[in-house]
């Protein structure tokens, strides 16, 4: 069985990284490198983002949600004003999954991964308050 964290992986937080991408590229005008840099990830990695050769699947499940799509907005609006430092932005992906997993957003597509029984409440039960 893939428990809900593998989809965190696998799909939110390239996702999560398209989305803020995508945003300090085409409304601050900034560079894939500086993009990466911020990010600190490699250029090469931004440019399978852009072009949805990563972080597809999980972007077209997550880019209307109100939390992921306002979240990656303010975090792409503050790393641009260089006001978010990686830490930050660690920080804010963690509390994102925090909140992911204590909602439907999760359970809905762990259910759809693994064709789980709609009763299942493996996501409700998993912990994910911060210690």
């Amino acid at each position: 069985m893939r428990p809900p964290c593998e989809l965190i992986v696998r799909d939110v937080i390239p996702a999560f990284r398209t989305l803020v991408a995508k945003q300090l590229i085409k409304k601050h005008n900034l560079s894939q490198m500086e993009v990466a840099k911020r990010l600190g990830i490699t250029q090469a990695t931004i440019s399978y983002y852009l072009y949805s050769k990563r972080g597809k699947k999980g972007v077209e499940q997550l880019q209307s949600k109100p939390l992921v799509r306002s979240t990656a907005d303010e975090v792409a609006e503050r790393i641009a004003n260089d006001k978010f430092s990686l830490i930050d932005t660690t920080l804010v992906f963690c509390k994102l999954c925090r909140a992911l997993k204590g909602g439907e957003v999760l359970c809905d597509m762990h259910k759809r991964s693994v064709s789980l029984p709609e009763n299942c409440n493996v996501c409700a039960e998993t912990p994910h308050k911060q210690a």
